[in-house]
């Protein structure tokens, strides 16, 4: 597993890209441990999976120190740092794009502040897990795992209990068309290089549709997301990380 991580795992999104796109599943399933085995309480029909957008690469241009915003562009990071905030428990299925081109899909857990799961379908044995401090992406073939500081992974931006974009994070872009509100975060770490957090969510429907993360060589992962449940009530322990069946990565 090693070969597919960042040394910062800035881009933990990354550890499965090479994985064979699964069958999808219509909505999270119940395991032990974690969610119910009745699946989440979604309203409507339950969503196929989405096609994800991918971002152009040309975008990735460096940022002007002088970037200003116009007030639409403040009344929309506005929007989409409220509806963030207003998250608690959020529940679905993804489809995850990899740099490669190549398609994973699974179920997502998020319990703000701080916590989230990741499994993904088989064939891939990789589940990610933050427990509120820590973040481990996790081999269940080869029983190891990599663990980083939550702090310095952009998941941390989707899991804060209260965020204002303008005011915590370095926005460098916000847009918003017939289809789409999107925030462009950026940060720099002086020893591993500059990456970024693009967030898209519904202009309709103001709901979160997708992220994507692009790692300080350029290269992007989109998270496509669906089925949101925000009314489920989740197991503390899937949230526990677990240090003793699980090691540190050989090498």
């Amino acid at each position: 597993m090693a070969g597919v991580l960042l040394v910062t795992a800035a881009m933990v999104t990354t550890a499965s890209f090479a994985q064979n796109v699964p069958v999808p599943k219509p909505a999270p399933k119940g395991r032990d441990g974690g969610a119910s085995a009745g699946g989440p309480a979604i309203t409507g029909a339950t969503q196929a999976p989405p096609n994800p957008i991918i971002p152009d690469p040309r975008r990735n241009v460096p940022s002007s120190i002088f970037q200003t915003f116009d007030a639409n562009q403040k009344a929309q990071a506005a929007k989409v740092s409220a509806y963030l905030s207003s998250l608690q428990t959020l529940v679905g299925n993804f489809v995850q794009v990899g740099p490669d081109g190549s398609k994973t899909q699974g179920d997502f857990y998020i319990q703000k502040p701080g916590k989230m799961r990741v499994e993904y379908d088989a064939p891939s044995p990789i589940d990610i897990v933050a427990d509120g401090s820590s973040l481990v992406v996790r081999d269940r073939k080869l029983a190891t795992q990599d663990v980083y500081p939550l702090s310095q992974t952009p998941l941390r931006f989707l899991l804060s209990d209260r965020i204002d974009l303008m005011k915590d994070t370095n926005v460098i872009s916000v847009t918003a068309d017939d289809l789409f509100i999107s925030v462009t975060i950026e940060e720099k770490q002086a020893l591993v290089g500059t990456s970024r957090l693009l967030l898209m969510l519904g202009a309709k429907d103001g709901q979160l549709k997708q992220w994507t993360v692009t790692d300080p060589q350029g290269y992007d992962t989109t998270f496509a997301v669906y089925n949101l449940d925000t009314s489920k009530k989740l197991d503390p322990s899937m949230f526990k990380i677990d240090f003793t069946n699980y090691g540190p990565s050989p090498g």
